[in-house]
């Protein structure tokens, strides 16, 4: 089948406008549906990481003191030992900050003492000797904390003081000591209150912090100190048996709250409740991009769909002519796929122009990262099956025109 490339291009080149719309909607889809599907793989790949955690058997508990005979220490180790005993929980630990939340303890740390300049951002947590198992962490060099390298709690507020022995994420042990052991170097806090250095004592595969979208989510210090709260209260992390946290909620909700008048309880919930708020906003955000999507593609295959039955009404007579001079029925079909792949293709050049340009403004300003070029790929060949999906039907009305109804209709 010999299909004049030339004609096509010296029609399209006297009936420019609406074939420049086509061609622009299609720059105009292509640019936004590269950058969105880019983004959206990007908010599912945060969404997917691995936290490091046992998040599903994992509940936390709030605690608030609301009279002036609550004493936040002696109610904290009452909690624990209760914790410990409920059947059902593998592991209680206290904390001072809900991982995976908006909640956040953060210090800078650096590896020479007033070394400000190149202190590294981290999330920090105040934890006792079972918060490995009660977190799930897996210890991948050195050792966990034991009972007695627990310090007594802080007794004045201000920004937190790691203490002489601390525990880190293998990503804050690279950002410190690329391609180095951590085990037993030593680190300071950038707020200078530390007269002698931390010593790093283990280090945990993963655990995210807070602030799920920073770059420093997975740059955690973990710190042996009982952690109490101000205003007074604590919190605490449960590990359950799996398939027994839900049933353990109310359980522990109620015996915590009759166990003291003197505080309140203000939630126990799963940790999975805290990750999913976290991430809400990715969720929605990939929910809108992907309607986005759609649309566009809808209002183009529209747009294509309306062109080719336009162009095909209005050469009803150059058709039938053609018919009459035995053209074959493919060829009439195929003299409109070809010119409604053209006109996707000039759209296609545009449109990756455009997404780059898209790309460039969205890394520079909200520091997504270059957009990958597979996606051009992907959604210029997306383009194509959905132009000449769109074009089909018309092109095969187009070639069902006998010529002697064409003869009529002059």
């Amino acid at each position: 089948m010999d299909l004049p490339i030339g004609p096509i291009l010296a029609t399209l080149r006297r009936n420019w406008a609406g074939a420049g719309l086509v061609a622009a909607q299609v720059a105009i889809t292509l640019a936004v549906l590269a950058n969105a599907f880019h983004v959206t793989q990007e908010r599912i790949h945060r969404m997917q990481r691995p936290t490091g955690m046992d998040v599903p058997n994992i509940l936390v508990v709030s605690s608030q003191g609301i009279t002036s005979r609550f004493y936040p220490e002696a109610s904290l180790r009452e909690d624990l030992a209760y914790l410990r005993s409920v059947p059902g929980v593998t592991a209680a630990s206290s904390i001072n900050a809900t991982p995976l939340s908006d909640q956040a303890s953060r210090i800078g740390v650096m590896l020479r003492a007033g070394d400000q300049q190149h202190g590294i951002r981290t999330n920090y947590y105040e934890v006792d000797e079972q918060a490995f198992a009660a977190l799930g962490l897996e210890l991948i060099a050195g050792r966990g904390f034991h009972q007695e390298d627990v310090l007594p709690a802080r007794s004045d507020s201000g920004p937190p003081v790691p203490a002489h022995q601390v525990i880190i994420t293998k990503a804050l042990a690279d950002a410190l000591y690329p391609g180095a052991d951590a085990v037993g170097k030593t680190l300071y806090d950038v707020f200078g209150y530390m007269a002698q250095p931390a010593t790093i004592i283990g280090v945990v595969a993963r655990m995210q912090g807070a602030g799920l979208a920073s770059e420093s989510v997975e740059r955690v210090l973990l710190a042996p100190r009982l952690p109490l709260l101000d205003p007074p209260g604590a919190q605490y992390v449960v590990r359950t048996l799996p398939g027994q946290r839900d049933s353990l909620i109310p359980e522990i909700a109620n015996h915590l709250q009759a166990s003291n008048p003197n505080r309140m309880i203000e939630w126990v919930r799963p940790l999975q409740f805290f990750m999913d708020r976290s991430y809400r906003a990715d969720r929605n955000m990939k929910l809108f991009l992907n309607a986005t999507i759609v649309l566009l593609l809808a209002v183009t295959c529209v747009g294509m769909y309306g062109l080719t039955t336009f162009n095909v009404r209005r050469r009803t007579r150059q058709i039938g002519i053609r018919r009459a001079l035995g053209a074959q029925r493919a060829e009439i079909a195929g003299y409109f796929l070809v010119e409604n792949w053209l006109i996707t293709t000039v759209g296609a050049v545009s449109g990756s122009l455009l997404a780059l340009f898209f790309s460039r403004g969205l890394s520079t300003h909200y520091g997504v990262s270059p957009l990958n070029l597979l996606y051009l790929v992907t959604g210029t060949a997306v383009l194509w099956f959905v132009g000449q999906l769109a074009a089909l039907y018309p092109a095969c009305m187009a070639s069902s025109i006998e010529p002697a109804v064409a003869t009529r209709e002059v």
